[in-house]
This record gives C-alpha cells, structure tokens and sequence, in this order.
C-alpha cells in the first residue's frame, strides 16, 4: 500500500477541526481518516495526529483513542486489508487534479454530506439498540466496521464519492449567509401559516418533523455538555471580534458560527451604549425592566460561553458626544489592542440602529478591517421587503405583509444552526469591565440607604438563560399549543408560550421557534403567524422612523386628548377600580409581562374611555415590559390609538371582556386579592355587590379596594367618537370623499416601489408632492362622520366586543340582589323592634330582659364563611 500524502494528513487535520467544533463525531472522523489514509496509514499515524488533543482536550482524546484500539484489536483479517488497499489506489488517482486545495477550510456543509453518506455512519443508525439506561446504543466502530466491510465495492465507491466532494468543497474561504445554511430554500417568512413557494425543506414529510425538533434539541443539550478548548498558537490568525447586541444565544447564530468558519480565534464582545440605544423623539428603546432581563441574560450567556471555552468581554462605550461614535470607538480601540482584523455580528433593523451599524461598517472597512452583518433577527429582513406585484391596497394588515413575501421571496429563511462545541481562544484576551460597572441592573436606594428591589418578583418569575427559553417552548409545544387556537385570551389559563422576551433579546431565534412549531404535532396557523406579525412590526418601523411618538394619520394628532394625571396614574398602578383592568396592570408591574389579550384590554380602556393619548401606554409599556420592543409596542399602540396603518375592529369592554378571558374569576383573584372571596358572579363588577356580601368579603371602596375612576362607559365611547368625528371633517383632504378612508402620506421608499424606480431615486421622489394613500378605517368612524352627535350604542357599526354574556350569571346577580335587599329589610325590622324594647324598659325603670331562649341560631363553622356576620355591623345599622 503507497504511503498517505501531505495532502490526505492536511485533509484528515481539516476533518478534526470539525471533530473539534462538534460538527463531526469521533466515529466519523475515524472512518474518514480510514477511508483517505488506507488501514496501515491509520494504524501508524493515527495517534500522533491525535497527540495535540491530548493536551486540549482530554475526553475526547481518550475516546478517539479507544476507537482506535477497538477498530485495530477487531479487524485484522487480509481480505479487509487488501480491500482498503484496492480503495485507496482508486482514491490516489481522483485525487491528483485537486491536490493542490486540499488545505483550504472546510466546506461548511461537507460533515453534513459525510454524515448522511457515509455507509459506517448509516448501518450504525440502523443497528442502533438500547443500553441498560433506557437510551439508544450505537454499536462500536470496530463492530460496524467487521460486519459490513469497509472495504467492500459499495464502501469504497461512496467513500470516493465523499473523498471527491470534500476536495471540490475544500477551497471554500469566503463566508457568507449562503455557506451557513441560511441560502436554502424554505419559504418566505410571510408564508407562515401555509401557501407561497415550498421547497425540498419545506416539502419534507410531515411525520419527520417532529424527530427533526427533538434530535435537534437533545444534540443542543449535548453540546452544552461538552467543554472544548482549541489550543492556543503562536502563529494563529489574527482573531475575530465577534460583537454579541440582541443576539444572546449559541443555538442558530450565524454571526457566532461565521467566526468559527474563518479559523481564527474567536473574542466575543459586548458593548454596553445608552445614547445608542435610542432613536430620536421619545423611543425609550430601553426601559427599567429590559435593562434588568438583559443584565441577567448577559449574566447566563457568559455561563453558557464559558461552558464551550470562552468567555465574554464587556466594555462601556466612550460617550464622546457623538451618538453614532462611541461603540465605533470602542471597537477601534478593540482592534487596535487585539489585532483583530475582521468584526462580525448579527444586524439590527431599528433605523437609527441600522445607521450605526452602517457607519461601523464603512469606517472600518476604510482601515482595512472587515465587518460583516448577518441577517437573523427576523424571518425577513424588513429592508428587502417589497411591494412589487402587491400594491398598496391593504398596507398596515398582516395579510398584505405575507402576500408582499410570497411575491418577492427575497433571501430565504433556511435552516436553523446547531450549536457549536467549542470556540477557539486567543492567546491574550482584551481587558474589559465587570458586568456590574454597566449599571444595567442598578436599583434605586431610599434616602435610609435601604435598596428598593423593584425587580424580586421578575427574579422569582422567568429564567433568563438560553436553556430557560428552550424550556418554555418545549413546555408549549407539549400543552399550550393544543389550545392556542381558540383559548390564546384566556387569562387564567398557561394557553400562551410567554416567548416574547427571548425573542426580543435573541435567546431564541424565529427560524428556531417556526422550524420547531411546524414540527410540532398541532401547528396552529394563529400561533405561527405572530411571527409574521413581528416581522410586519419592524417593517413599518423602516418605513415610518416616527412610528414610536407621532402619529401616522395626520387627522389624529389633533384629537382633545385628556390631562387627567390622576387617571393616568390610576391606570399605571391598577387602581382603576375595574378588576380586569387592575389584574392586568398589576402583573405586569410585578412580572414584567402580560398575554396580547390583556394588553388589548389595557390599552383600549386607556384610549377609548380615559382618552388619554396613546404615547403615555406606549412610554409605560417600554418602562415595565421585560419584551419591550419599540417596533411591536409602537405599532400596536398606533393601532390601537386609532392613528396607526390599520384601525383594530374592535374596542374591548373592561367588564365584559372579563366574561370571555376570566369567566370564574381567578385571574382577578390572583392579581387583586382584596377581592377574592367575592363570588364569581360578581367578581368583575363589585359595584354591583350587596353591601352585607361586601362586608363579609372585607371589601370597602376606597379604602381596601379603589372606587371606580369613571362610571358612565358608554358616555365616554360615545364622546370618544365625536371627537374622531370632528378631527376627521377638520382635516377633509386626508379623507377620501368616495370611501371614507383616511389618507396617509407614503414614506420615499413606497413611493419609489410603486413607481418602479431605484433605491438611488428615493431623495427625488421626496421632494415632490406628497402621495396620499388610503387606508384601512374603522367602518364605525365612517357611519360617525355622516352623523356626528350620534351616540355609540346606536351606531350600527358599534366596535365595543360586549364579550361572552351568561343569562343565567346575570339571573343570579338579580337573585343576591333581591335576597340581599328582603334580609336587610328583615334584620333592620328585628333591630328597630328590639331598640324600642330596650328604650321602654328604660324608662319604666325595669331591668334589661334577657336573651331569649330558643331563639333561632345559624351555627357558623369553617366552611360557611358567609354565616359570620363583622363586628360592628349592628352599631353601624343603629
């Protein structure tokens, strides 16, 4: 047998990179080398070429080397031996024109090729049995190896075949959204719930979906078990600042598998930049409780980075007075310390975020440093969103959104990335802060120098690591799901995934999420298109930078809004003296979070019946949400403010919105246990309680419980209309005479789309006349400007949902009530006739009669709570 080349050891050391980053596993890495260096070769040179992991990495030094001892101590036979010979005089004559790229990096998708192809990897899946744990077995290489043959003529053709792919593959050094998966097709993100262009991903059976989910999860779990540290080298490459923002995962991370591709050490950063954060106007990008998830999840990253041999650096940028300077700074001054010549991170589409990113990028490409921008965040990158084909009809509705993606498909959304095992290290890390200097979670101190931890029941309430995000989608796709289609309002019932902060913060990635929900045994179209709800989101952001503080149509910025503080303060405390209201308010102080039902509650008691301007719930919402999101929150808040692209249907009743999401009442004892032992009937309108049933449940408004701040709903929606009606006929020209929809000037970009000129064209097109387009209107204000002084409960159109109405709860409301009223009157008889015996004898000079015996007694006990009457209640009724 001829002797092994240096391009087959140069190969076979390119292999154990990928052993190394866990993209490989030892078994498969020893059939390669087999197959490529032949049997003696191996025997020979295998140990040596396994000696540096020795020193590196001792498991897994130890494993490959029990490979080998099994593999040599099994298979001695001269018919195996000649047929590996036979292979690798075949192997040496393919290989003579691609010799010469042998030693370019690896392919990115060649360990998946191998693992699919070759014949020891697949007859081992197929032999697989169960060990004395529970778990699946794969028998030894050596075994495998014996029973078919590796040099059989089968073997050998598709070991070539695998051999040639990995030369052709091998030259690959540029790195790109394609090279990591992301390039293969699957659909257009706003195909979320069916429909659009499928393709091979896409076109999978749907019974291996489900495996595909749960072997990507246990082979996550794996490499968090795995600790592997490459070895440092003087002459290394230069390393690769790898700059983590909402990107706080190692589970699909393109920017973090992009490092390692390119072969160098990796130096993940974090740069903490305040003034960055937020755009103009009042964003509040980043409230109180989004700095203090981001402290935690920055804290369970660098764990989770440490655990595959790295760590984070931190650094607080340079406040120069230059908003788009001082991260820039930072990493200048990085590059500088490290020598790093490449920068690579994932993008963010926030505009004022997107152009610091862009200054990044140009300024250090000018000093010879490559920065790189992965597309991740979102399904769909919002900037390549286009309406061509579309129109414009509908814009502002999620339907139009996915109609504008199965259009123009764009970049695909591919397939999520595993994790890697192991990042490689520098030899010199650059000198960083503590995470504690950033000031993320600093709490405010009373003037007794006591600290005031506002934050104790977020603690007690999420997990904030990577693992605590995977967990909660596990636990939704086993039991949430199944009702998420017709039970996601629910509030008193776990129907929601509550994966909106790890989303937000990049724990968890969309593609993750959608890959796992399609593979999923129930896949509710309701659940998947909130991603497509997300990704509409951040595109009206792009389009319309003002969307967090002004109002998209021109009519409504002039609306009487009220400066009643107190009612604003009311309704931020949960005080408003409405239960449903109060519960949601106040899960969300404590929690940080509440379901999108709620938050439609919340936000239409404060618009339609406060009139209170829809900035104030957006600016509170940003402080207190742990998911804060200035895209989403902006967006729901225009809409729901009635000013935003698309008018909501619909005005949710702060009572009878309670009989849909909380018919028992238990979401509303939970959050307002002064209340709790009202009964469910009466839960949600305690002003409808009798006063003997509010005595015994120690319910007194104003002073255990708040009194209701209005009481007139229907003359506050009814003044609400008049007010849209008025701005409306004020500002005729951005109403339409014919439809009755409101007028919306377009931003340059849609304009330049519908007219079919380039991106380049966007400034001369805004210095033209502005173009106006209808939009969707709520058909209720269309019916109120042909009558103004029209009240809102005669208007066909009413948008108030009235909600799930029980006539046997309301019979039973009558029935307290009544029984209520007779017993008073009774018990106050007995009072008065009893006074007037008592005073007779008083004035006759005759002693107090004494109690009579036989006198009917109810004998309360534990049960009957109700049978007690309060002390004082008889003093009070004289």
């Amino acid at each position: 047998m001829p002797p092994s080349t240096s391009g087959d050891q140069a190969l076979v050391r390119g292999m154990l990179k990928e052993v190394l980053v866990g993209r490989e596993d030892p078994e498969g890495f020893f059939a390669i080398c087999v197959s490529v260096l032949g049997h003696q070769e191996t025997r020979s040179q295998f140990l040596s070429l396994i000696k540096p992991l020795s020193t590196a990495n001792i498991r897994l030094h130890s494993a490959l080397t029990s490979i080998y001892q099994g593999y040599f101590s099994e298979i001695e036979d001269d018919e195996l031996e000649h047929a590996l010979a036979l292979s690798l005089l075949e192997a040496k004559n393919q290989q003579l024109s691609t010799t010469s790229r042998e030693s370019q990096p690896l392919h990115p998708g060649l360990n998946r090729s191998i693992q699919h192809n070759s014949p020891l990897k697949s007859q081992e899946k197929n032999s697989n049995r169960l060990d004395d744990t529970g778990g699946e077995k794969s028998p030894s290489f050596a075994q495998t190896a014996t029973r078919h043959k590796v040099g059989s003529p089968q073997t050998t053709q598709k070991t070539e075949l695998q051999k040639t792919e990995l030369q052709k593959t091998s030259h690959a050094g540029n790195y790109d959204d394609r090279s990591l998966g992301t390039g293969r097709t699957l659909c257009a993100p706003g195909s979320l719930s069916g429909g659009g262009q499928m393709t091979e991903e896409e076109d999978l059976n749907q019974s291996e979906k489900p495996k595909r989910s749960k072997n990507r999860r246990q082979r996550r779990k794996r490499a968090g078990q795995q600790v592997i540290g490459l070895p440092c080298s003087p002459s290394a490459h230069a390393p690769v600042l790898l700059w983590f923002r909402r990107d706080l995962r190692l589970c699909d991370n393109p920017a973090l598998i992009g490092s390692l591709e390119l072969g160098a050490p990796v130096i993940p950063v974090f740069i903490w930049s305040p003034d960055e954060e937020e755009g103009q106007g009042v964003t509040i990008a980043m409230g109180g409780a989004c700095k203090y998830w981001l402290h935690q999840a920055l804290s369970c990253f660098c764990t989770a980075l440490e655990g595959i041999g790295s760590h984070l650096t931190f650094l607080a940028a340079n406040t120069d007075g230059d908003r788009v300077g001082s991260s820039l700074l930072s990493l200048k001054q990085l590059v500088k310390e490290t020598g790093a010549r490449t920068v690579l991170a994932n993008a963010l589409y926030e505009p004022w975020l997107k152009e610091r990113d862009d200054e990044v990028v140009s300024s250090l490409q000018k000093e010879g440093v490559e920065c790189r921008m992965f597309h991740s965040y979102c399904l769909r990158d919002p900037y390549s969103v286009s309406t061509e084909g579309v129109g414009l009809r509908g814009i502002g509705s999620v339907s139009h959104f996915m109609s504008c993606c199965r259009q123009n498909p764009g970049s695909t959304v591919g397939t999520p990335l595993e994790p890697p095992g192991s990042l490689p290290t520098p030899t010199l890390w650059p000198q960083g802060a503590s995470l504690e200097s950033l000031g993320l979670a600093r709490m405010p101190r009373r003037k007794d120098g006591t600290i005031v931890d506002w934050a104790a029941n977020i603690r007690k309430s999420w997990d904030f690591s990577e693992d605590g995000a995977h967990a909660r989608l596990d636990a939704f796709l086993h039991d949430g799901v199944y009702r998420y289609e017709k039970e996601s309002g629910r509030a008193d019932a776990p129907n929601t995934s509550c994966l909106s902060p790890y989303l937000h913060f990049g724990q968890l990635s969309p593609r993750w999420l959608l890959w796992d929900a399609k593979g999923a045994r129930c896949r509710p179209p309701k659940f998947q298109r909130k991603l497509a709800w997300r990704d509409l989101a951040y595109w009206q952001l792009t389009l319309f930078p003002d969307l967090p503080w002004e109002s998209l149509r021109p009519p409504y910025k002039a609306l009487r809004w009220s400066t009643d503080r107190s009612h604003l303060k009311a309704w931020q405390r949960g005080k408003t003296g409405y239960p449903l209201v109060d519960a949601a308010m106040r899960q969300l102080w404590l929690t940080g979070w509440m379901n999108n039902y709620m938050r439609h509650v919340v936000a239409s008691f404060l618009i339609a019946y406060l009139h209170l301007p829809w900035q104030e719930g957006y600016r509170w919402f940003q402080d207190t949400l742990v998911d804060a999101d200035v895209a989403i929150d902006a967006m729901m808040w225009q809409n729901g403010g009635m000013c935003g692209l698309d008018h909501w249907n619909f005005v949710m009743h702060p009572v009878d919105a309670a009989m849909t999401c909380d018919p028992c009442g238990t979401y509303v004892r939970k959050w307002c246990p002064e209340l709790a032992d009202l009964p469910d009937e009466l839960i949600h309108k305690p002003w409808k309680c009798p006063a003997s049933m509010l005595r015994r449940s120690g319910v007194a408004f104003g002073q255990t419980y708040p009194e209701r701040i209005i009481t007139d709903l229907e003359e506050r929606r009814s003044r609400s209309l008049q007010d849209v009606a008025v701005v409306r006929k004020e500002f005729g020209q951005y109403v339409d005479k014919r439809s009755g929809c409101d007028l919306v000037p377009l931003p340059p970009r849609l304009v330049s789309q519908a007219l079919g000129l380039s991106h380049r064209d966007e400034a001369v097109t805004s210095n033209r006349k502005e173009f106006l387009l209808p939009v969707i209107t709520r058909m209720e204000f269309k019916h109120q400007q042909e009558d103004p002084d029209a009240d809102a409960s005669s208007n066909p159109y009413n948008a108030v949902l009235k909600g799930y109405v029980s006539r046997k709860r309301d019979e039973t409301i009558a029935f307290l009530n009544e029984r209520d009223f007779t017993a008073s009157v009774m018990y106050e008889g007995t009072q008065r006739q009893e006074r007037l015996e008592r005073d007779h004898r008083r004035i006759e000079g005759l002693p107090p009669s004494p109690s009579p015996r036989g006198r009917a007694r109810r004998t309360p006990t534990a049960k009957d709570r109700f049978s007690i009457v309060p002390g004082g209640a008889v003093t009070a009724l004289k």
